[in-house]
């Protein structure tokens, strides 16, 4: 059983107080998880870094090690050889393939697996077993695959994937779309995805398409869609993983609510939908510097805003969390994808903020959060969410008395380091865990 289906530490925070220095922001999951995948599906060595191993990059490092890639870590940097000739076939055994609770590994490795040719048995834990796969039970079977699945996890794929065209909808997780980009270039023929409805997160799809390009396999982009030349190969290289905006997101919300920081690690012309924190930040008032490899932010007069999280969903629990304290009352909507992550995030980050003591209400596809002067502290139930548990350590940062926040090794998921990281600042987290603390 994962770790974090058991944590019973806790992280007390006295509350109060302010971050100071600089940071180097992680690389950027979403980036990582893309250009691990194009390693292992590349013929030779492929040499990736910085990559911090979080909770999330093993399930994939496991994932493609299942499918026949090798791999090595050391220090930041980790070596693929790719699995080339070296896939199973389709008329073999299922491969256990477990994506442990990343669902960005699961919905890339499904169809990429069924593409090269390998039977698996696709398994996960906590909260991963019950999100949605149902779409590839609707599609892959169309590409000559068949799946047997009671509605979620563990999914069995049995068959090698045929080229053709898929229509696919647009307001699904970017995931499956990423998938089916990713694995179709590896079929015979060429095949088409057209969307039947227009494309959500659509930043997450075009660095699914740039990562591709650097690793030499193309896609087209048309109206409604992509054709995808069949036949491809993936070239191995070497690829320098950018920052991770997702991430900045926490420090910038720091930043706006009264510490000053410099972030360093991030690219300006990244094509992550994240980026927009610095204006939506702006947007609540934070004073952002930028320079062609830093980016400071102070806080300025706080006041709220209407943001549209459609193409920004994981932001939604730091942007909040900065709404708590702006004068006014902001709404967040379209964000009901937040329903099926790790946590439902609109009701998790919700009880975060009263936990706390601010104000907010849950709406059919977002939050209305009335801002408050400051927090008052109190117990926020993690949910196993590491959105939730760092976006609640920045929240203590402006609470007059002590927070306590469970679960709080939720945080290896996504950036291990957090908690290291937020105390080298000048915070005052005590994760305390049979005995040991950070």
């Amino acid at each position: 059983m994962n770790e974090l289906t058991h944590d019973t530490a806790v992280c007390t925070i006295p509350g109060g107080g302010l971050l100071r220095g600089s940071v180097r922001i992680p690389p950027s999951k979403s980036a990582a998880h893309r250009a691990m995948l194009c390693a292992a599906l590349a013929a030779g060595r492929s040499v990736l870094s910085p990559i911090e191993l979080s909770n999330d990059m093993k399930a994939t490092l496991n994932a493609i090690s299942a499918l026949g890639a090798r791999a090595e870590y050391a220090g930041d940097t980790l070596i693929i050889d790719g699995m080339a000739h070296r896939a199973g076939h389709a008329d073999g055994e299922p491969v256990d393939v477990n994506c442990i609770e990343s669902g960005s590994t699961l919905r890339f490795i499904i169809p990429i697996a069924c593409a090269v040719g390998v039977n698996g048995r696709f398994l996960g834990e906590g909260t991963l077993v019950s999100r949605p796969i149902g779409l590839y039970s609707e599609l892959l079977p169309q590409g000559g695959v068949e799946c047997v699945s009671d509605g979620g996890l563990p999914l069995v794929c049995r068959g090698r994937l045929q080229s053709g065209h898929y229509e696919m909808p647009g307001n699904i997780s970017s995931q499956f779309i990423t998938g089916m980009l990713m694995a179709l270039p590896l079929c015979e023929g060429d095949s088409r995805i057209t969307l039947s409805t227009p494309l959500q997160s659509s930043a997450y799809v075009d660095m699914t398409v740039s990562c591709m390009s650097d690793f030499g396999v193309k896609v087209i982009p048309q109206e409604n869609g992509w054709l995808i030349p069949g036949g491809q190969s993936y070239r191995a290289r070497e690829y320098t993983v950018e920052g991770d905006w997702s991430q900045a997101g926490f420090f910038l919300a720091a930043g706006a609510l009264g510490s000053e920081l410099t972030l360093r690690g991030l690219r300006l012309d990244s094509v992550q939908g994240d980026k927009a924190a610095i204006e939506l930040f702006r947007g609540f008032g934070a004073e952002i510097e930028l320079s062609h490899d830093e980016i400071t932010v102070r806080s300025g007069s706080l006041h709220a805003q209407h943001i549209n999280a459609e193409q920004i969903p994981d932001l939604v629990p730091c942007l909040a969390i900065c709404a708590a304290l702006c004068e006014g009352t902001t709404v967040i909507d379209h964000a009901e994808r937040l329903r099926i992550k790790e946590s439902d995030r609109l009701t998790s980050t919700a009880a975060m903020i009263r936990s706390l003591g601010g104000r907010v209400e849950v709406t059919d596809d977002g939050l209305r959060i009335q801002g408050v002067k400051r927090l008052r502290g109190g117990t926020v139930h993690g949910y196993r969410d590491h959105r939730i548990v760092m976006s609640a350590a920045i929240g203590a940062l402006c609470a007059d008395g002590k927070v306590t926040i469970t679960t709080p090794h939720s945080v290896r998921k996504s950036y291990p380091s957090f908690f290291e990281v937020y105390n080298s600042l000048g915070g005052k987290a005590n994760v305390i865990d049979m005995g040991q603390s950070y």
